[in-house]
């Protein structure tokens, strides 16, 4: 008896490709918690100054007014920088691929220049100086967090304010629903859209979690409480992609460019938060 088997005709089956899948990436929020510029193009640095305050006196019936300096003096200065990436494509690749190519790798460039831009932004948390709480090996909590607020707003920084943690860092955190009794209000805000990177808000402050935080070599990370004003980015030239052909090499080039700063820009108003933030276990 003959039994036939997918072995006879295994010449003759096609292979079938699922979509290729686009590396893993954590949703962008940093953009829309930090000030923003988009008023100015070139390479001509932003500087932000800031002036000295004026000292009140008791005066008397007949004194005369003295006259005080006000200076502004620099306090943080953004300097723009042009940042790229290409991928080449060959004709014959873009002929052969199973799969939609020059799609693929025009949103890959731009994924990797946003998620570039929010790393970048969240690198600034170590540049905040209005304060630090927690300390390396130390373990997040809600009493780090008020002593935050708490600081943030003894620096007279104006709200709304906003807290953005490693997920590692909000583990303890969610395991505690509450803390003085105030739960996390979610409202609204907690649509399908936001609900990967928007937890809630408590103490007047919007809490959000990012996984683009770095973690150090030694399991710690930078989280931060901070206003607006604290970091700042300046878009001198939006993300632009470009392509070129290239007979020679007969191909395509998919070029990605954008001329951006970023920086501290009011450093006492953001207040750091240093903790452990090694992957939970329990």
């Amino acid at each position: 008896m003959s039994i036939n088997t997918t072995s006879q005709i295994s010449s003759y089956i096609q292979e079938i490709f699922a979509d290729a899948l686009h590396i893993a990436r954590d949703n962008n929020v940093m953009r829309s918690l930090v000030t923003v510029y988009t008023d100015q193009t070139g390479d001509n640095p932003r500087q932000n100054s800031e002036y000295n305050s004026v000292t009140i006196n008791a005066i008397g019936e007949a004194d005369d007014l003295a006259s005080q300096a006000i200076t502004p003096s620099v306090i943080a200065t953004l300097t723009p920088a042009e940042y790229g990436a290409q991928y080449f494509l060959t004709d014959r690749r873009l002929d052969t691929d199973p799969f939609q190519l020059r799609n693929d790798a025009a949103m890959e460039l731009g994924m990797g220049l946003a998620q570039d831009v929010e790393s970048k932004l969240l690198s600034n948390f170590s540049g905040l100086t209005g304060g630090t709480v927690g300390a390396a090996g130390s373990a997040m909590s809600w009493g780090l967090l008020t002593a935050a607020i708490t600081r943030l707003r003894a620096q007279n920084a104006p709200g709304p304010y906003y807290c953005v943690m490693h997920p590692y860092q909000y583990h303890l955190l969610g395991q505690a629903a509450s803390v003085a009794g105030a739960q996390f209000q979610t409202g609204d805000l907690m649509d399908q859209v936001q609900s990967t990177w928007f937890i809630g808000r408590a103490m007047g402050t919007d809490f959000y979690l990012s996984s683009n935080i770095e973690i150090d070599g030694d399991g710690d990370a930078t989280a931060a409480v901070f206003s607006r004003q604290a970091i700042a980015l300046d878009v001198r030239r939006p993300p632009r992609i470009e392509p070129e052909r290239d007979a020679s090499r007969r191909g395509i080039e998919l070029n990605l460019t954008s001329v951006y700063a970023h920086g501290v820009w009011r450093p006492k108003f953001g207040v750091q938060i240093v903790t452990d933030a090694s992957a939970p276990d329990f």
